[in-house]
């Protein structure tokens, strides 16, 4: 007798976390969220995500969404394209490795967060009244209320959505990338520290692109290694 095969169940992040603040009058909440905060090269990308609560549906639609980093690439590019026609609006906004290099890190992605909210902002008349944060703050917006939330982009549907859309676009920008510079390998490791990055940049040197701030590329620059 066949047996049957267990279903794996999909898994997609929460609405609590909205449907709580959605409870105490927060009707556009946006998720925020970004990816490439370690790589060696290239920009620290955000997106900001504000999906429709009152659509019953939601979750649904969105089957599939949660944490960037645990689905797979297919899967991503399927489900960003899901969350920007189902979302209410959505923006993308990043820092440059020179942007990274004078600014610092954190300071770096909190402008990249806030350029997300701006380009979100910029598609819709919709005026936002919440931010979902994962782990961060932004100072400089001082008319919206905040809420950070460690882990935020499996615990909140709109800070996965952000985080999916951030990771599509920021894939696809080092996918360009590596046809302009195709010896460093950008299309498979996308910026960050692997073996194969550190020997094109032993062999080839160092990119405008790459970020001066980082200890194993100042290094190459100043010929310590």
């Amino acid at each position: 007798m066949a047996t049957k095969k267990k279903q794996r169940t999909v898994k997609t992040a929460s609405l609590k976390h909205e449907r709580k603040y959605a409870a105490m009058g927060c009707r556009y909440i946006v998720g925020i969220d970004e990816v490439g905060r370690g790589p060696w090269a290239g920009p620290v990308t955000a997106a900001a995500v504000c999906l429709p609560l009152t659509e019953e549906k939601l979750s649904e639609k969105l089957k599939g969404v949660r944490d960037s980093k645990k689905m797979t690439a297919n899967q991503r590019e399927l489900l960003a394209a899901v969350i920007k026609e189902v979302a209410l609006a959505w923006g993308i906004g990043s820092c440059s490795a020179n942007e990274i290099d004078d600014l610092g890190i954190v300071p770096a992605t909190q402008q990249a967060m806030i350029r997300a909210l701006n380009d979100a902002q910029s598609r819709t008349k919709i005026k936002f009244d919440c931010l979902f944060l994962d782990d961060m703050i932004l100072p400089e917006i001082r008319d919206i209320s905040q809420v950070s939330m460690i882990e935020g982009d499996s615990r909140s549907l709109s800070i996965a959505a952000a985080s999916v859309v951030a990771k599509v676009w920021r894939d696809d920008y080092m996918r360009d990338l590596d046809a302009e510079f195709p010896q460093y390998g950008f299309a498979d490791h996308k910026g960050y520290g692997t073996a194969k990055h550190e020997a094109a940049l032993r062999q080839y040197g160092v990119l405008p692109v790459h970020r001066h701030y980082y200890a194993p590329i100042r290094k190459l620059i100043e010929g310590k290694s």
